[in-house]
């Protein structure tokens, strides 16, 4: 019976943490007025048919701050990818010189720094559901164990111990937004 609550628990963690890796991705993904190459994850070019990656068919690198410069491993690919950046809705221009494209940051504004604040609120309250529903699942299964022969006492020692593994969960995703807001909210 024992088992059964132990495979719950850890089919619980493991869930947990796939919503804790999805915030992660989703925040790699908001712009926090510094560029990186993360924030072109998202874009994919029609590449000989197939929809790839960006990151797969050209070098995206940090010229400086505010500079991103993608440089297509194929100079017939700069056009998809000038194209595939614009239908991203990134909120940038790419500015493409006929060898690299280009893409200038503008600085953020104190009203679109709150803004990107409650968009990355919102990403956060998403995995805290997810978090919710894999303590939920798990409650149910030592609900179930309790009527199935379980001790009472376990069942509650159990609950006890899927209710602060929900608990550290929540104050990690807490962790992590409060690391993105401060990286978001500095100039």
């Amino acid at each position: 019976m024992s088992e059964e609550m132990d495979m719950a628990i850890s089919l619980a963690t493991e869930s947990m943490n796939e919503s804790i890796e999805r915030l992660q991705r989703e925040l790699r993904k908001v712009r926090t007025g510094k560029a990186t190459p993360n924030m072109l994850d998202s874009v994919t070019v029609d590449y000989y048919g197939s929809m790839t990656p960006l990151g797969q068919i050209a070098n995206i690198s940090v010229l400086d701050a505010r500079t991103l410069s993608i440089s297509p491993w194929e100079k017939n690919m700069l056009q998809p990818a000038e194209r595939a950046i614009l239908g991203a809705n990134l909120g940038v221009t790419p500015q493409n010189d006929g060898e690299v494209i280009r893409i200038s940051l503008p600085p953020l504004t104190e009203e679109r720094r709150r803004d990107l604040v409650k968009q990355v609120k919102a990403i956060a309250e998403e995995s805290k559901v997810g978090v919710r529903g894999a303590r939920r699942d798990a409650m149910e299964s030592a609900k179930q164990a309790v009527k199935d022969g379980l001790p009472e006492d376990a069942g509650k020692r159990y609950e006890a111990s899927i209710q602060k593994l929900t608990d550290d969960f929540s104050a990690k995703i807490d962790k992590i937004v409060d690391l993105k807001e401060k990286d978001i909210m500095t100039v």
